[in-house]
């Protein structure tokens, strides 16, 4: 039978245990707290910044100008949109978990969910972020400014927040592997 989708292969899930034991001396409910409360420190960073991009884009359309914008940059807007309310659902989606699991023993379920919910939510908000740009530049920048920012703001992104992280994970040995 196929290991739980909540859980480790078991040869990197008994790395890490063993890891885990001869270096910080740490049980697996001490891991999986610890890890919890990295997740919620990363999330905190990231969750202002979401919500006031958010509420600088939902409020946009009521602003003088905004009927100004052509028909593409009013598709881009709406896209940009849709993804910034996205991240802030997905990046405060794992407070909704927890609280849905709270006191049922669930926290490895709660820690692997919570951080495929946090990757696509930092996925949407580089998305939001990169439409944010096209249309602040597609304002006030004329029609070739909001393309070169916009892409040049999406493989910034995807470099820093995809490729480099994804990268640094598939070339840094496991625990206890003797690779080092």
């Amino acid at each position: 039978m196929a290991d739980p989708p909540h859980r480790e292969p078991p040869e990197r899930r008994s790395g890490n245990a063993d890891w885990n034991r001869a270096e910080r001396d740490e049980t697996e409910t001490q891991r999986l707290d610890r890890n919890w409360n990295s997740l919620l420190q990363e999330l905190r960073v990231v969750q202002t910044g979401v919500q006031v991009l958010t509420g600088f884009l939902l409020t946009l359309p009521f602003h003088d100008g905004f009927e100004e914008l052509g028909g593409a940059l009013r598709v881009v807007y709406l896209v940009t949109v849709s993804f910034a309310v996205g991240a802030a659902i997905l990046l405060a989606a794992p407070v909704a978990l927890h609280r849905a699991l709270f006191r049922q023993h669930q926290l490895a379920l709660v820690v692997n969910r919570a951080h495929y919910l946090s990757f696509a939510g930092l996925t949407l908000l580089g998305l939001a972020l990169s439409g944010a740009i096209t249309v602040v530049f597609g304002a006030t920048a004329g029609p070739v400014p909001p393309v070169v920012a916009g892409v040049c703001t999406l493989v910034l992104f995807s470099m820093a927040w995809i490729v480099l992280p994804l990268t640094a994970r598939a070339t840094t040995p496991s625990p206890g592997d003797d690779r080092r």
